[in-house]
C-alpha cells in the first residue's frame, strides 16, 4: 500500500535533511532505510520504492542493502526485538542456553515474532559487549550478565507494557519504530542517560596504570618522530651536536 499523502510529505522533507548531509545522495541509503523502518515497521516494497526515487538509485540496488545488513527487517517486526548474543564467549557463558529457554517461553524460533506482535527473536554474531557475556540487546539496548530467568522476567513484563529499563544507556526502551528512527540521525536526546562503561570494561585501563603498562612504539610513529627532531639541511648544530675532528682528516658527529 502506497504512502497517503500526509506520511509521504514528512518522509520526504525527512529524506531531504538526511540527504543534506552527504556529498553524493546515494551516501545516505543506509539512514534512509532506517528512515522507512521507521514508519513501516520493516523495510516495506513501497520503503524501497521511495529510497530509490529519492537518491535516483534503481529498486534492486536498494533491496541488496536491505538485504545484507540484518538490522534492516524485509517482513514486520515487533515492537521490540530482542538479540541474543551466541558468538563464542557469549555461548560459553550460557547464551546458547538464554536463546533456547526465550524460543521455548515465547514460542517462537530465530527471526520470529509472537503473536500479539509485541516480540521478534534473533540470535546475534556479537553484540559488543564481551566484557558483560552473557549479553542480551533489546532494541539495540544493553542487557549485561543475563540468565535465562532475568531475560524471560524482561520480555514478559514488555509483552505487559511494563516500563523496563537497560542495564546501560537509556533510561528506559523505545520501541522498534522509534530506534529506527534514532538510527536515521533523528536523536532524542537521551544519549547521555545512564552508564556507558562500568568495572567490567575498565579493568584493563586499570591494571595498565596499577603496573604501568605502556603500548611498544610503533615503528612508523618512532620513524616520524625521528624526521621531525632531525635538523633541516644548512642548520646550525648545537654544542653536543657539533661534528668532531677525529685527527684523521674525518669529522664525526
Amino acid at each position: 500500500m502506497a504512502y497517503d499523502a500526509q506520511t509521504l510529505e514528512k518522509l520526504e522533507a525527512e529524506a531531504a535533511e538526511i540527504i543534506s548531509r552527504y556529498p553524493q545522495p546515494r551516501s545516505a541509503l543506509l539512514p534512509m532505510l532506517h528512515l522507512v523502518q521507521s514508519v513501516d515497521g520493516y523495510v516495506s516494497p513501497d520503503g524501497i520504492k521511495f529510497c530509490a526515487r529519492m537518491l535516483q538509485l534503481d529498486p534492486p540496488e536498494v533491496s541488496a542493502v536491505a538485504t545484507f545488513y540484518t538490522q534492516y527487517k524485509r517482513k514486520p517486526n515487533g515492537r521490540y526485538t530482542v538479540g541474543v548474543c551466541t558468538n563464542t564467549l557469549c555461548a560459553v557463558m550460557g547464551g546458547d542456553a538464554i536463546f533456547e529457554e526465550l524460543s521455548h517461553h515465547l514460542g517462537i524460533g530465530n527471526d520470529e515474532t509472537t503473536e500479539d506482535g509485541a516480540i521478534t527473536l534473533e540470535r546475534v554474531e556479537c553484540n559488543a559487549g564481551c566484557d558483560y557475556a552473557p549479553v542480551v540487546m533489546v532494541n539495540w539496548e544493553f542487557f549485561d550478565n543475563q540468565t535465562p530467568e532475568k531475560i524471560t522476567e524482561t520480555v514478559d513484563k514488555l509483552r505487559a507494557g511494563e516500563a523496563v529499563r537497560p542495564t546501560r544507556g537509556a533510561d528506559d526502551l523505545v520501541e522498534f519504530k522509534e530506534a529506527s528512527r534514532i538510527l536515521a540521525g533523528f536523536t532524542d536526546g537521551r544519549a547521555s542517560e545512564g552508564p556507558a562503561a562500568g568495572p567490567a570494561s575498565l579493568r584493563g585501563l586499570e591494571l595498565a596504570r596499577e603496573k604501568h603498562w605502556e603500548a611498544p612504539a610503533q615503528p612508523q610513529a618512532a620513524a616520524a618522530q625521528a624526521e621531525e627532531s632531525a635538523p633541516e639541511p644548512g642548520a646550525k648544530h648545537s654544542s653536543a651536536e657539533a661534528p668532531r675532528d677525529t685527527g684523521d682528516g674525518e669529522r664525526k658527529a
